[in-house]
């Protein structure tokens, strides 16, 4: 994914929140040193015009921290200049997600905008602390 990105990249998805520029490519980056038995399919790709497109996107993964396995489906929108990206929004649904990587309690509290934004901040913690690695 970083080789198709441009400099200037703005990214977002439910997790995260909004990423720029380095934040995106440190995001990748740790997500490959934190997942195991990594599975992508793309497909439905949609040119909506010159600079636009979707596709839809799912993964699969066993996740280091919680070592539970993970499958997401997701609908992204981009941005395309010059052959580069320079704007990616991942949509999907949170609560979903949240269930697989924290199980009961995913269940009981994923829904709530307290565990969405916990898991947000938790996030970009973990993101920064890379980025201070690198």
């Amino acid at each position: 994914m970083n080789n198709c990105y441009s400099d200037d990249i703005v990214f977002s998805d439910p997790v995260y929140g909004i990423l720029r520029n380095g934040e995106v490519s440190a995001k990748w980056r740790l997500f490959g040193k934190s997942v195991n038995k990594f599975e992508l399919t793309i497909g439905d790709i949609d040119e909506i015009d010159n600079e636009y497109l979707t596709c839809k996107w799912s993964i699969s993964y066993l996740d280091d921290g919680s070592g539970r396995h993970i499958e997401n489906h997701v609908k992204a929108f981009m941005k395309i200049v010059d052959g580069q990206i320079i704007e990616h929004s991942d949509g999907f649904r949170l609560s979903t997600w949240v269930v697989q990587v924290y199980g009961f309690w995913g269940q009981l509290f994923g829904w709530t905008n307290y565990m969405k934004r916990k898991i947000q901040k938790s996030a970009i913690r973990k993101l920064n602390a890379f980025m201070d690695l690198q």
